[in-house]
């Protein structure tokens, strides 16, 4: 019979025992698990009997797996009886091992109990961003640029917008250092991709010159020898490009989309434009609806929920990065950034998603919010779908696991019954002005 005892900041304490009778068969279990190890005189390795081996060693070498055999049986059962939510693993307090058995408390950390605040009806402001004449051009000047074409120049010294195909060599107190030299290196001038000051000093020079230039490496480059050191670059320009844009008329449209005419390519764009920022409008209004009801609402959410979170994080980060075929160690290795620096910087992210989660489900079940089988059966199918396979597959992958897809699918429901409810407000004039600079931005 276990004991359940709530503590301090979601702890739970379990006080369980074994008896002697269970102690004993848990005892014989550890022996016949380690056996092989025991040796005694006149004795083959495996073959010295139970009661030699407590005689010749102490009972106690048998204690540490048959208490793992007790607690391993014992915990799962009194998790489910109990109903406990548990996020950490389980410490082990060994109080009495003797006559009567064994008496020892498991101490667990379990979701915390939320406190809803307001959730339905709540007041947040929605606002689209305005499409214009401007936005529309804009994204033509960008099909104009992405079909651009470069065309080698002459008679004139390089200015800001060129590309320079130009060979390099960089000197600290007149040494070459690593990694500072290439040859046929294309640079567009203005891109900003090198030192502060090495492009600006390439502009006004020539094909076919060979000049030195003075720069200083910022402070906070990624190779330390650099680091705020003083560096000299010999530089020869071989040729120099200019972009060539093309003509805007009813022929560019053509071999750029399936339109025949420039009005037909300006409708389509603002359309395209009109339909994200909707969607844009919509993502904005649901995050803030999900905000504005966790802040209502009061939890206090135990370290290891915060822990476990920024591990899921850091696991969800590498595989995105290990999907383009970057490692996500040498990444933050050329970033100059040590993984538990990384752990820290997205930790302030992984508490309020923690705190969404819990506020989510507790309206869900507040709301009695339940996955329904039609509803179960959609998700599989587009789960299969999207990984290409079987559903049979896809279903037989998760077996009884099985539970994540059906939490999907509830906090899915709630987060739309939230929206539906909630109101939507018009923007605050600083709103309007911060919406604007992002827009601009």
């Amino acid at each position: 019979m276990a004991t359940i005892e709530k503590k301090e900041n979601s702890r739970v304490e379990i006080a369980l025992s074994a008896s002697k009778e269970e102690f004993d068969k848990a005892l014989m279990a550890s022996y016949n698990k380690n056996k092989k190890r025991f040796q005694v005189p006149g004795f083959r390795k495996g073959k010295v009997p139970y009661g030699l081996v407590v005689q010749y060693y102490g009972e106690g070498v048998l204690y540490e797996d048959a208490i793992d055999e007790i607690v391993n049986k014992a915990y799962p059962e009194v998790i489910k009886e109990n109903d406990l939510q548990v996020v950490s693993r389980p410490e082990l307090d060994v109080q009495e091992i003797g006559e009567e058995g064994m008496k020892y408390t498991l101490t667990v950390t379990v979701k915390p109990e939320v406190k809803l605040g307001k959730y339905e009806g709540v007041e947040v402001p929605y606002s689209e961003r305005e499409i214009t004449d401007e936005s529309v051009n804009e994204e033509i000047e960008r099909m104009r640029k992405r079909n651009s074409s470069l065309e080698v120049v002459e008679g004139r010294a390089v200015k800001e917008g060129d590309t320079v195909v130009i060979d390099y060599e960089g000197f600290k107190d007149g040494v070459a250092f690593e990694g500072g030299k290439g040859e046929n290196y294309s640079l567009k001038i203005g891109s900003k991709s090198f030192i502060p000051g090495f492009e600006d000093q390439i502009i006004g020079h020539n094909a076919g010159e060979e000049f030195s230039i003075e720069v200083k490496f910022p402070e906070d480059y990624h190779a330390e020898e650099l680091k705020g050191a003083d560096a000299t670059f010999n530089v020869k320009i071989h040729n120099i490009k200019e972009e060539i844009v093309p003509e805007l008329d009813d022929e560019f449209v053509k071999d750029v989309s399936e339109f025949d005419t420039l009005d037909e390519l300006k409708a389509d764009i603002r359309k395209n434009q009109e339909e994200a920022a909707k969607k844009e409008a919509k993502n904005a209004f649901l995050n803030e609806v999900v905000k504005t009801v966790c802040d209502n609402a009061e939890v206090e959410i135990p370290e290891v929920m915060i822990d476990n979170e920024v591990e899921n994080m850091v696991n969800e980060q590498a595989q995105r990065m290990q999907s383009q075929g970057i490692q996500l160690e040498m990444y933050l290795q050329y970033m100059g950034q040590t993984i538990d620096e990384y752990k820290q910087s997205i930790r302030g992210v992984a508490q309020p998603r923690v705190k969404s989660n819990l506020v989510l489900e507790a309206i869900s079940k507040d709301l009695k919010i339940e996955a329904t089988a039609e509803e179960y059966d959609k998700e599989m199918d587009e789960m299969a779908k999207a990984y290409n396979m079987e559903k049979e597959n896809i279903l037989k992958a998760l077996g009884d696991d099985n539970e994540f897809v059906k939490e999907n699918i509830v906090s899915r429901k709630t987060v739309e019954y939230l929206e539906e409810k909630a109101v939507k407000t018009e923007p605050k004039a600083e709103e309007k002005a911060e919406e604007e600079k992002k827009d601009e931005e």
